[in-house]
């Protein structure tokens, strides 16, 4: 048995509560994980795991076994890097989510330079804006926009992306062009809604001119939970749009999207990387967080970048 696998094989069916996902962020077979974590039990002669057909829990042996290993697994790792010897750049393999337009218009095109300057990172990107849970679906990372509200994350604030407020002109033609934000309540005018994580799926946009304020909410027709998805259905002039700067430049830039309240500001969207509580963050988390921070601050307009 190879007792350093099997114990990572254990953190991980622990922190994502399945043998299956777990395979899937070690990148091994069900079956290897499964025997694994069966060699560490016979080893330490302790049932760490109680399975049944729909889910797996961790017994109180197992929990206090998992409580010392995250620290000794990240120990070891520290210390392996450490050597003078021992091959410095980070290495191995990573899951990131992020939302579909981040990935498609920002991420994907800057990925050559974050390979080049660490090739022996592998990534496996996940680009969906459907929630995820970094524990239970075993990624290493999220890339989200809004608040972190989750107590078993923790994250680092990457930029505050600028908002406008845009429309298809085929849709501005039939309903006309609104000049203050209040008109979209009126029953002439559309939005197109997004599902956000929130309890009941909305949000109001807060909009400010000097001391005013406006909360728009506004009627819809259509309401998706994919960012181009939205996109796709202001360009189909089915509403109003609220998008970040990097989603609007090329459709605003050829007219198919037209701004609107142009003295009037939409407060900003936050974006936040945010990874398990409990996890060790391995050097190659970290050089990926860092270089996330670098991108959307050289390349991207933003509002504000902390750290």
């Amino acid at each position: 048995m190879d007792r350093f696998h099997a114990m990572q094989a254990f953190v991980r069916v622990v922190e994502t509560g399945s043998f299956t996902k777990a395979a899937a962020a070690l990148h091994l077979s069900r079956t290897t994980v499964t025997q694994l974590v069966q060699q560490l039990e016979a080893r330490l002669r302790v049932q760490l795991l109680n399975r049944t057909t729909r889910k797996v829990n961790v017994t109180p042996d197992g929990a206090a076994y998992y409580a010392q290993l995250v620290p000794l697994l990240a120990e070891l790792e520290a210390i392996e890097t450490g050597l003078p010897g021992a091959a410095t750049a980070p290495r191995g393999s990573l899951r990131v989510d992020v939302p579909s337009p981040l990935a498609t218009l920002v991420l994907m095109p800057a990925l050559p330079a974050f390979h080049a300057r660490y090739p022996d990172i592998e990534l496996e990107l996940g680009a969906s804006d459907r929630k995820v849970d970094p524990i239970a679906d075993g990624v290493d990372c999220i890339v989200r926009g809004g608040a972190v509200t989750d107590n078993a994350l923790k994250a680092r604030h990457v930029a505050d992306l600028r908002l406008g407020v845009y429309a298809a002109p085929a849709y501005l033609a039939r309903a006309g062009v609104p000049v203050h934000p209040e008109e979209l309540a009126d029953r002439r005018h559309r939005i197109v809604a997004y599902r956000w994580s929130t309890p009941d799926g909305h949000a109001p946009y807060a909009m400010r001119r000097g001391a005013e304020q406006a909360w728009v909410r506004g009627r819809h027709v259509v309401r998706t939970d994919d960012g181009n998805a939205y996109l796709a259905a202001g360009l189909a002039g089915l509403g109003v749009l609220w998008l970040p700067d990097y989603m609007a430049r090329a459709p605003a830039a050829g007219g198919a999207l037209l701004p609107l309240f142009a003295d009037w500001q939409v407060d900003p969207m936050p974006m936040h990387v945010a990874y398990p509580a409990t996890r060790h963050v391995s050097r190659r988390l970290r050089a990926f967080i860092d270089w996330i921070v670098e991108l959307m601050a050289d390349q991207h307009p933003v509002t504000a970048t902390r750290r």
